[in-house]
């Protein structure tokens, strides 16, 4: 199962590089190109939007195959994918690159998380899709910073061939070490739609974007606010991006340490109220380098903290289509990043300081938390109405 476990993190961690290393090579990516930092900023978003088309269409046709091969189709789309980034010069051709790379995104923690289901003992799958996601953890505290070093030192074009060649050996894992399941189940492809006609997967992805949206809508403006408000220096600034990088890190550890004694419900709702406290402290306290850099690590380990709950609380709420299912949660994901991001942006397009970014980030935090509670509500409705 360890072997499965780092097959899968290898994966999420190419993921993470792909999605979020365009952030650091921004600059170097608009002057080699000759295109506007805005419209580099676009690819961003071409990303998104692979994972939000790609994430159905993959999980809805891949049942026809094993869970092994559908991986493997997936890690080859990244290698493409990167590798046409790379290696394109017209704007039309990267924004093809980053659609594609984004495409496979949602599909494969959709497509672990099932592999994860089938080989890990009862009470340790959390744990485990914890491990799996543990990738894209660690691809924010190291890959990315030695993403934007490449950038800064050589070419952007050296951090996506990096990424593309890292998917290759991706690929070599997942032949060795994942063995060659399939999904047993056998339900139609209209079958597959039949779970969200029930409120419990909403009241999941409801979660899963309010989530995602309060912490993005305050981290969007992370390096404004530190800079502006709290007093750090720009050079300072890398060192904070390790250190909340680092709170990813071991939220997500911890979020899989805690499934031992808690359910995916229970660690889901405390994480998200941590989250709500943390970013009032930041509105209050921004000014405060001790405390603006204690609540941003508090902030950034909830966000990963959420993960594996939440794509757990999914597969157990989509019976009869647990791909689309997962699938679903990362476009949820995607889409939280989108409206979080805006909604911070509205209160600067309003006049008010960075550190003021911070109260709509709480407000979306404590939608998610409302989310998991009517989610609660209603399986107790269900359980009654069952005896």
């Amino acid at each position: 199962m360890k072997k499965v476990i780092i097959s899968l993190a290898l994966g999420t961690f190419g993921l993470g590089m792909a999605e979020f290393g365009i952030m650091g090579v921004l600059t170097e990516l608009a002057t080699d190109v000759g295109i506007s930092i805005p419209a580099a900023g676009h690819m961003i978003s071409y990303y998104a939007l692979g994972v939000v088309i790609g994430a159905p269409i993959v999980a809805i046709f891949s049942s026809r195959f094993s869970l092994k091969h559908v991986l493997l189709f997936l890690v080859m789309l990244c290698v493409i994918g990167n590798a046409l980034f790379t290696l394109s010069s017209s704007y039309l051709m990267l924004a093809l690159g980053r659609l594609v790379s984004g495409f496979p995104h949602g599909a494969f923690f959709g497509v672990g998380a099932i592999i994860l289901t089938k080989v890990a003992r009862p009470g340790k799958v959390t744990a485990a899709v914890a491990g799996m996601i543990s990738g894209m953890t660690i691809a924010n505290l190291i890959g990315i910073p030695v993403g934007t070093y490449l950038s800064h030192e050589f070419s952007w074009r050296y951090t996506f061939l990096l990424i593309a060649v890292f998917n290759l050996a991706v690929i070599v894992s997942i032949i060795f070490w994942v063995p060659d399941l399939r999904d047993e189940a056998t339900t139609r492809l209209s079958e597959q739609f039949h779970f969200l006609k029930s409120s419990a997967p909403w009241c999941i992805f409801a979660a899963t974007m309010f989530g995602n949206a309060g912490v993005f809508a305050w981290f969007s403006y992370i390096k404004p606010q530190m800079m502006y408000v709290t007093g750090f220096s720009e050079n300072a600034m890398p060192f904070i991006m390790m250190l909340v990088g680092l709170g990813m890190v071991l939220g997500n550890i911890l979020s899989g340490k805690l499934s031992r004694w808690f359910t995916p419900l229970r660690i889901a709702i405390i994480t998200d109220f941590m989250i709500v406290l943390a970013l009032i402290m930041i509105f209050l306290l921004a000014w405060n380098k001790a405390a603006a850099l204690t609540f941003a690590f508090i902030s950034c380990a909830g966000l990963f903290a959420l993960s594996a709950p939440l794509q757990i609380l999914l597969l157990q709420n989509a019976k009869g289509g647990e791909m689309l299912g997962a699938a679903g949660g990362q476009i949820a994901f995607n889409l939280g990043s989108a409206v979080g991001a805006f909604c911070g942006g509205l209160m600067l397009t309003a006049g008010f300081d960075w550190n003021y970014v911070a109260l709509p980030a709480a407000l979306l935090s404590l939608s998610a938390m409302s989310s998991l509670l009517l989610y609660r509500q209603v399986m107790s409705r269900t359980a009654e109405g069952a005896r």
